[in-house]
């Protein structure tokens, strides 16, 4: 053990401290439940996530080393609400918290019945989920328990604070143009906090591929409410959007890309969105950008 230190100190190097060595574990099906719980837990817990950038939640499928990842994580925390649906048996069976059931039902959108799981991309609803978040974490590191607290009640503030950003950059969008048409229905929540009108080729999941009847009944509504720009998505596939642009140029009506929306993962490292806001503040830059309004500075604080 001599030897060890003494070539640790010979490297520069300081020995990690106890609280490195056996910080519990925390692992996150999406990376929007694990970003903002990294912040809030600081050191004291070591927040993975399972689902990556770039990877759709809704078809994922555990690989063998996920389930090593799952069996030695402390704590699973899942969103639910069947977002994680080829996940689902697996996280029931081995107790993962499922963070969606937190938020009352007043508050969630119903699709035929189903609840909506994309609450993140409303950030006073997803506030919600950081109290049971700090719980969760608080229970993980107890000795941290104050500075969870205060961590948590940072995240609270910052979503208030991108909540409204977005809010008045999103008002600069001319009236006319305030639909927002994507790939898939991952922005009802978005819509209706920031009154907007939702329009999208498929429904709330990804497990099937649109067919020619969607994609042509979004045409007709493009071209009937004179719909400017259509919107493609990180995790998905673009070539639904570009069939759509075909069908609605068919009908005379000229749609073009607006840009690339992240929906339901974060962006890589250095995308601008790989946070929770930088996802957020991404796609209202785009959104507006497109839609013919124009985005206002993000306030200091907003993004991590």
């Amino acid at each position: 053990m001599r030897k060890i230190l003494a070539v640790v100190a010979a490297l520069g190097l300081a020995p990690l401290s106890a609280q490195a060595q056996s910080a519990p574990s925390l692992l996150a099906t999406i990376g929007m439940i694990s970003d903002p719980a990294q912040r809030i837990a600081g050191d004291c817990v070591a927040v993975e996530t399972l689902i990556g950038p770039g990877l759709d939640p809704h078809l994922y499928q555990a690989r063998p080393s996920d389930i090593q990842r799952l069996r030695s994580a402390d704590r699973i925390v899942a969103l639910g609400l069947s977002l994680e649906g080829r996940l689902a048996d697996i996280l029931a069976r081995i107790g993962a918290q499922v963070l969606g059931e937190e938020i009352s039902h007043e508050g969630l959108l119903l699709h035929s019945g189903v609840p909506d799981p994309h609450i993140w991309m409303d950030p006073v609803l997803w506030s919600r989920i950081f109290a049971p978040l700090a719980e969760t974490l608080t229970a993980l590191a107890p000795d941290c328990a104050e500075e969870i607290a205060a961590g948590a009640e940072a995240e609270m503030a910052r979503a208030e604070a991108l909540d409204a950003w977005a809010r008045a950059s999103l008002a600069t969008i001319p009236e006319a143009q305030r639909v927002l048409l994507t790939a898939h229905d991952a922005f009802t929540y978005f819509a209706r906090s920031y009154d907007l009108q939702n329009e999208a080729i498929q429904g709330i999941s990804t497990d099937s591929e649109p067919s020619i009847a969607d994609i042509d009944e979004a045409a007709q509504i493009a071209a009937a409410r004179d719909i400017p720009a259509a919107f493609i998505e990180t995790t998905l596939n673009p070539r639904a959007v570009q069939a759509l642009i075909e069908a609605a140029a068919a009908r005379g009506h000229e749609l073009v890309i607006g840009g690339s929306l992240y929906s339901d993962a974060l962006g890589e490292v250095g995308s601008g969105a790989e946070s929770w806001p930088g996802m957020i503040v991404s796609n209202v830059r785009v959104i507006v950008t497109a839609l013919g309004g124009e985005p206002l500075e993000v306030p200091e604080g907003v993004l991590p």
